[in-house]
């Protein structure tokens, strides 16, 4: 955790003759019923992403306006297409990532050498692994426990690598490592042990990325607003206050209260704004301008990720593990995002954007934006679930609770998680990539997020 007293996302689209995921846009935008469906990137409205934050992706990635661009279409379409996968793998899925300088190449793991050829015809490499997703998901979940009764922050962080088919953990002194896999039970053969110097710490310190101060002293990043009912605020990280602590916003003019708080555990707190202020869909990005929040699609491993903070501003990288866990001075925070954006004190809070589709708000991390870091976010959808929040997008979400037209369970601001199913129009749909409804997503209309039963 990144602390300090005092203070504690990204593109145009590319033309489709430039995108190189063809075959996995094919598979992804594939429906049972006639008629032209929008493809994963304009679902995910990956045109709404701006100038500034192509910038940011070409100076912090290394690349070029075009490959940013390639990059965030591709990235969209992968998501789309590993999920039709995981719902085809079942048990045998075993994880997907995206690689190159656009994310031209996207993997899907399998523990059946049998799948190769459906995840071939899908559109994505085949590799073959020993250990499933889920698997590795219950071995780092016993860590998880072992590490609420006696955690330790010489093991800072653990977390499950679907590129490493393990779960890794990264310690400062191996036998601390070590105790704790002991006491978790889990199978020792799922775990990888590696040596770091990270010592992660909150970045302490209504528009994503502007500060805020706390009543009782410090500074944090608004990370996105948010609405509940008639009530407006924002979701903010919950090392930087507890319930009841005031808030003023970046220019010192009271602003509102925390409603809720979990630290540690988990990182997340959301406060209600005063009749002053109005949430808006926006994030800070490069010199102040208004990036667009359109959704909540969480992005697959290796795709591009940018953070919105009121210390260093606008910072991208990639994600690099999803699962993770990351032991604080103050405690186990487990379900956070790893990636390799840097951060610093102040920035706690703040927004992860990747395109237009809101990540999740700044926990903490090691090193800084001079000489690069790890940072970790507290995912978006998560956090809007559990304290019944949505999410303030440019375009319409409707009314939390409100049903789909015409009937059905689906409703626009409920947050779905891959593998739910809905009914809507008499038909039964499976999610298959966690995000907030909201109107203009109903399932039929949308096969990146939704598939036909």
């Amino acid at each position: 955790m990144l602390h300090r007293h005092a203070k504690a996302a990204c593109v145009g689209a590319a033309a489709a003759a430039a995108l190189v995921l063809t075959s996995l846009q094919g598979a992804a935008s594939a429906q049972p019923a006639g008629g032209a469906a929008p493809s994963a990137a304009n679902t995910l409205a990956v045109s709404a992403a701006q100038p500034e934050l192509l910038r940011a992706m070409q100076r912090d990635l290394g690349l070029t306006r075009a490959e940013a661009e390639r990059r965030l279409v591709n990235e969209a379409e992968a998501g789309a297409t590993a999920a039709v996968l995981r719902q085809r793998l079942g048990d045998s899925f075993a994880g997907a990532w995206v690689e190159g300088a656009d994310s031209g190449t996207l993997t899907v793991a399998t523990t059946r050498a049998a799948d190769a050829a459906a995840i071939r015809a899908g559109g994505a490499e085949a590799r073959t692994v020993t250990h499933t997703l889920a698997e590795l998901d219950r071995a780092k979940a016993a860590l998880d426990r072992a590490a609420a009764r006696d955690s330790s922050t010489d093991v800072p962080v653990w977390y499950v690598d679907v590129r490493a088919n393990a779960v890794v953990v990264r310690a400062v002194e191996r036998s601390a490592a070590q105790t704790l896999i002991g006491a978790s039970g889990a199978e020792r053969d799922l775990i990888r042990v590696v040596p770091t110097e990270e010592q992660p710490r909150p970045l302490y310190d209504i528009r994503g990325g502007d500060a805020y101060y706390m009543g009782g002293g410090g500074r944090c990043s608004v990370g996105f607003a948010v609405t509940r009912g008639t009530t407006q605020g924002f979701a903010t990280a919950g090392h930087c206050g507890r319930a009841g602590t005031s808030t003023s916003g970046y220019n010192q003019v009271a602003q509102g209260t925390f409603q809720a708080s979990t630290f540690p555990g988990r990182d997340t707190a959301w406060v209600a704004a005063n009749s002053n202020w109005t949430s808006t869909p926006y994030v800070k990005g490069q010199s102040g301008q208004n990036i667009q929040v359109t959704g909540s699609v969480q992005q697959p491993v290796g795709a591009s990720i940018c953070r919105s903070g009121s210390t260093t501003g606008w910072h991208c990288g990639t994600i690099s593990q999803h699962n993770t866990s990351v032991t604080y001075p103050e405690g186990t925070i487990t379900g956070v995002t790893r990636t390799t954006v840097c951060a610093e004190p102040g920035d706690s809070g703040g927004s992860y954007i990747s395109g237009s589709q809101a990540q999740g708000v700044t926990s903490g991390g090691s090193g800084d934006c001079r000489s690069g870091g790890t940072t970790f976010h507290q995912p978006i959808n998560p956090l809007l679930q559990g304290y019944g929040l949505t999410l303030k997008t440019t375009t319409d979400p409707g009314e939390p609770g409100e049903p789909g037209e015409p009937g059905g369970t689906w409703a626009a601001g409920t947050v779905y998680q891959a593998g739910a199913q809905v009914t809507y129009g008499g038909v039964t749909y499976r999610c298959l990539q966690g995000h907030q409804a909201q109107a203009g997503w109903e399932p039929p209309n949308v096969p990146a997020l939704w598939q036909r039963l």
